[in-house]
């Protein structure tokens, strides 16, 4: 039976790693507010693209990012933390991920965004094309330049033939869902149909040129696409984080009541011994 000092020790122990997490918890309530105001600025733009580009390739117009075409590499972008403490949020993604990629009978070339995500492939012997680590917990539009520069060229080179972001739709604080979504080539039928569960559309009078326009919209919705998932994802994280530490803390609570009870438990086994001792003692000499 643990002694009366083993008991403190550990209820010592146990509030320092409570206040450890009710300090990492408060921390990522303060990102969450941050991610979740970019997520909720960054989807009706894209909404907007969306619709947009559904609505012009309807009207016939040509572009090379809507064409559909022989697949012989696929590119998944994988979105996930850098570091864990965040529940189930990580492993999610990865397990989708994972599953998509040997379902997939094409080769495929994997990038990583997070570190959780590049150790997870490479113990598992995938090959990674490209990994990006530590993009902060609040991401700029300008972090992901070079991604999407470097999406969109091997997609224009046909080194990629389609292209799947991968990443945790934020929902609210506790509710994330794993998401894959094809990027490229733009598939407008489906954008179509997810405008159309909205709204009708209203029609358009593009100025100067119907063409003009397309091109100058597809390669931003590349790059919105993109950005949606990474901070989607960051959003997420922040959340699960948050939820974890709560968890945490309210554990670390229960255990110091537990821990309490049984070392006032060890007192009163002690007081009582004593006493029997000393009345015991009493009855022998008289």
């Amino acid at each position: 039976m643990a002694t009366s000092r083993d008991i403190k020790r550990r209820i010592k122990s146990v509030k320092n790693m409570q206040q450890i997490t009710k300090a990492m918890k408060m921390t990522s309530a303060v990102k969450l507010r941050k991610a979740s105001a970019a997520v909720i600025q960054v989807r009706p733009y894209l909404n907007k693209i969306e619709e947009v580009t559904a609505h012009l390739s309807k009207s016939g117009v040509k572009h090379p990012y809507l064409k559909e075409r022989e697949v012989k590499k696929t590119a998944y972008l994988i979105f996930v933390a850098d570091r864990g403490l965040c529940g189930s949020s990580n492993n999610n993604v990865l397990r989708l991920a994972e599953n998509h990629i040997n379902q997939n009978p094409n080769p495929v070339g994997i990038i990583t965004i997070g570190l959780k995500a590049r150790d997870y492939f490479v113990r598992r012997k995938f090959t990674l094309d490209d990994q990006y680590n530590y993009i902060g917990d609040v991401p700029t539009y300008t972090q992901i330049k070079g991604l999407v520069s470097k999406v969109s060229r091997s997609f224009d080179e046909g080194i990629y033939d389609e292209v799947y972001v991968v990443y945790n739709r934020f929902r609210s604080t506790i509710s994330h869902l794993p998401t894959i979504k094809k990027i490229l080539p733009i598939q407008p039928n489906l954008l179509a149909d997810k405008q159309e569960d909205k709204h009708k559309y209203v029609d358009y009078i593009f100025e100067p040129d119907a063409q003009i326009i397309l091109s100058a919209l597809i390669p931003q919705y590349v790059e919105v696409a993109i950005y949606n998932a990474l901070i989607e994802a960051k959003a997420s994280e922040h959340g699960a984080r948050m939820t974890a530490m709560s968890a945490a803390t309210d554990n670390a609570l229960d255990m110091i009541n537990a821990l309490t009870l049984s070392l006032n438990r060890a007192r009163q086994a002690a007081i009582t011994k004593e006493i029997s001792e000393i009345v015991g003692g009493a009855a022998a000499l008289s």
